[in-house]
């Protein structure tokens, strides 16, 4: 049975649609970049959020960490008695090498312990890709991060040596695995991770006791809590029972680093989410209005014929919506499957960074059902306009023309008396104060794709004063040694005796919380020496600001968290030692873009721990000559627990972020071009549509191709020099708001735009809107002189 026939004002439609495809593909091209984003970072951002949460449901992940120096095991009974408490898992954490061989700077990382019966861990279980667990009772065997042991070449049955509190061990690989905790496996006070630098092995409990000399003990617990307990009573709880034991301060999972960085990416994609989709779909919107309307303004007799043949205002609406739908169909077609392979794409890249034992981007229906409904509403509200008028012309009015526009008054009669313009300039303006509205409309889009091509350079700029404020101006040092205990500053004199190292600087970490008025923050205090040089907080200018007796030096970050400016004193409760509490004056608060930083002066923060003069650590600059010396001497050094190697780091998120971030700015700059090249395009065929009488006439009175071309193509020009600067300044307060709403307590982004970004950013729009006009051109070399005037007008 043959279908039914399609009515007249389908088959109109269709051959709307022909006659005005190049229009309706570039509109369907601007509605696709806008649905692709809201499918591809809207699913990755779900994706990722509920693979997330079920992993860690999956492997138990912990609710709450309580580190502590050494507390015996039978404490652990009274932790899981604690109100809110589900489950606890006692284990021992601590700082290792690896040697691996070559001449490289040493990997080091840590060593986790396991339970001791072989079973597995209560809270953070652990995903085994390759092998097996540690035998029960074996104290030489160890499964490895799969991050480590895939850069490493590392599999189950090979062997590598240890040191292991100063001692140095071999041990048997038993399995590969991945952990809740090790999602975005980094060093502390790193930017991001390094496999080849940095990795995370489990031991037998026996093993690691044995060598840390820590049996019958445990220095962290891991907690889950039951369903709507209050984290902070149960850290309160902790900490009380933890406190003669040496604890550190428990934390939850906002100060839990991996998942820290989980949750900014999640973050950052939800804020992309929100902000881009809503600005390709505004200037779909726009687009259609302008085609819907001067579709009806050239069809108002057709309009009025249809009236007068008995057709309704609702069936004339209907037959524009149709027309307006389609572009949103295709558009919304283009974009769902765009977005798809984009959004699997981009997981692709998350996944070689964020290690879970699965990643599957997917769209559930109503994600597409949103981008539908956005994409379907944006151009309905485009044409609403255009279809009521269509839907309100009575056949009478809409048989009769239009009245001509008339320029002898206002700015149209100062035209006249401009003697410096020739006619095809004139002809031009007139054709802008005509339809001011649409150009305006035009101004908008275009102005819209510069701010989009700003915002995509800014991201550059920004992580290159990210980096460059990190790297060079506050970390200066080449290495940073973390030692396993404090030891007195006779370590100091034994590191600078060290081949290759040209200076040095001592350093003391210890967790502390800081309190002012109801809120409290935790973190680490740092212990600096008077003026340092090699690590340090930095002012607008790139100066030093180094505490002064009794102040404290706080960033930005934690200054804002607490609320409190300089001036104000904060309470210092350090967890070390006699577990003092210090008030210290805030004397300064600098910008920090990485981590966060509070640091008073070593010597006082010794004082006030009462246990002499020591250090932790230190930072140094080495000879590049001599690094490879230097770095075999500390892998056989006592005491070393990690190291750091500020030029590895920079090397290896510089190289992510090239990965990463020119992907995004890509994508950004494609997306952005669609908009300049469908809004100019769009602009100069309508213009077109509405001339191509008064531009042929102009043909056979002898003007030239050029000449029309520029009457045409000026307009374009002059909308793109007014909207430019526009969108310039939009597109900085654009980055402006991403640097304020991507900021986490991980990194913050800096708000800098070089003057280079803008004139790319100038320059692709520009170029966009040339190539809109070139392919208007070929129309016009190719304008049929006979056939255009022989319709009427």
């Amino acid at each position: 049975m043959r279908g039914a026939p399609l009515g007249v004002l389908d088959r109109k439609v269709l051959r709307d649609l022909w006659r005005m495809r190049g229009q309706v593909f570039a509109i369907a091209l601007v509605v696709a970049a806008g649905v692709s984003i809201q499918v591809s970072m809207g699913g990755l951002t779900v994706s990722l959020a509920e693979t997330r949460a079920a992993y860690y449901e999956r492997y138990r992940f912990a609710d709450v960490w309580a580190p502590a120096v050494r507390a015996p095991q039978p404490l652990a009974e009274t932790l899981r008695a604690l109100d809110g408490v589900a489950s606890v898992e006692t284990r021992i954490i601590a700082p290792v090498l690896f040697e691996l061989g070559g001449e490289g700077p040493p990997p080091s990382g840590y060593v986790q312990s396991l339970p001791h019966d072989g079973a597995e861990p209560a809270v953070n279980a652990l995903h085994l890709t390759e092998g097996r667990l540690p035998a029960p009772g074996s104290s030489d065997e160890a499964v490895v991060l799969d991050s480590f042991a895939a850069e490493h070449g590392l599999a189950a049955g090979q062997r590598m040596t240890i040191t292991l509190a100063g001692r140095r061990e071999s041990v048997t690989i038993t399995g590969v695995a991945l952990s809740p905790e090790w999602i975005y496996a980094i060093a502390p006070g790193q930017l991001a991770p390094d496999p080849a630098l940095f990795g995370v092995i489990w031991m037998n409990e026996a093993g690691v006791a044995a060598a840390t000399g820590m049996s019958g003990a445990f220095n962290e617990a891991s907690v889950r809590l039951l369903r709507g307990a209050s984290e902070p009573a149960v850290r309160a709880a902790l900490d009380q029972v933890l406190a003669p034991y040496g604890a550190a301060g428990a934390y939850g999972r906002r100060d839990q680093v991996s998942d820290a960085f989980v949750t900014a990416e999640i973050d950052q994609m939800r804020t992309m989410t929100r902000l881009l989709p809503p600005i390709f779909l505004i200037v779909a919107a726009f687009l259609v209005n302008i085609v819907v309307s001067r579709l009806v303004a050239v069809e108002r007799e057709q309009i009025g014929l249809l009236r007068a043949f008995g057709y309704t205002p609702v069936q004339i609406a209907g037959h524009y919506l149709k027309f307006a739908s389609v572009i949103a169909v295709l558009g919304l077609a283009a974009g769902a499957a765009g977005g798809a392979w984009l959004g699997a794409q981009m997981a692709g890249m998350i996944a070689e960074y964020y290690h879970f034992p699965f990643l599957l981007f997917g769209v559930d229906p109503a994600g597409y059902a949103v981008a539908a409904l956005l994409a379907l509403g944006a151009v309905m509200l485009g044409a609403a306009g255009a279809v009521r008028r269509a839907a309100r012309l009575e056949p009478a009015e809409a048989m009769r023309p239009p009245a001509p526009a008339d320029y002898s008054r206002g700015l149209g009669a100062g035209l006249a008396r401009l003697k410096g313009l020739d006619h095809q300039s004139r002809m031009v303006l007139r054709q802008l104060l005509r339809f001011p509205l649409r150009a305006g409309l035009t101004g908008l889009g275009l102005a819209a794709s510069g701010a989009l091509l700003v915002c995509a350079f800014y991201f550059s700029d920004a992580v290159e004063a990210m980096v460059e404020d990190y790297f060079t101006l506050a970390n200066r040092h080449d290495l940073s040694v973390h030692l396993s205990d404090p030891r007195a500053m006779g370590a100091l004199d034994a590191l600078a005796e060290r081949p290759g190292v040209m200076e040095i600087e001592p350093f003391r970490a210890e967790p502390v919380r800081l309190r002012f008025e109801q809120r409290e923050v935790m973190t680490a205090l740092t212990g600096v020496v008077d003026d340092p040089r090699l690590a340090r907080l930095t002012g607008p200018d790139g100066e030093t600001i180094a505490p002064v007796p009794g102040g404290l030096v706080l960033s930005r970050d934690l200054a804002d968290r607490l609320g409190v400016g300089p001036g104000g004193t904060v309470t210092a409760a350090l967890t070390r030692g006699a577990r003092p509490e210090l008030a210290l004056q805030v004397i300064a608060t600098p910008q920090t873009w990485v981590g966060s930083g509070a640091q008073m002066r070593l010597d006082d923060l010794n004082r006030a721990l009462g246990d002499g003069d020591v250090i932790n650590g230190a930072v140094l600059r080495v000879d590049a000559d001599e690094a490879a010396a230097l770095y075999a001497a500390l892998k056989d050094a006592p005491g070393i627990a990690g190291m750091q190697f500020n030029a590895e780091a920079r090397r290896t998120f510089q190289a992510i972020m090239d990965e990463s971030l020119g992907t995004v700015i890509g994508v950004f700059i494609l997306f952005a071009s669609v908009i300049a090249l469908g809004v100019a395009y769009n602009a100069v065929r309508v213009s077109m549509a509405e001339r191509d009488r008064e531009l042929a006439s102009l043909r056979v009175m002898g003007f030239s191709r050029g000449d029309v071309s520029y009457i045409l193509l000026a307009e374009a020009a002059l909308i793109t020099l007014i909207a430019l600067p526009a969108g310039l300044a939009a597109g900085a307060l654009l980055a402006w708001g991403m640097s304020l709403s991507m900021s986490s307590d991980v990194f913050r982004l800096p708000f800098v735009i070089s003057p280079a970004s803008f004139a790319y950013a100038g320059l692709i729009l520009v170029v966009s809107v040339a190539l809109s006009g070139a392919l208007v051109r070929r129309r016009i070399d190719r304008l049929d002189m006979v056939k255009v005037l022989k319709t009427r007008e």
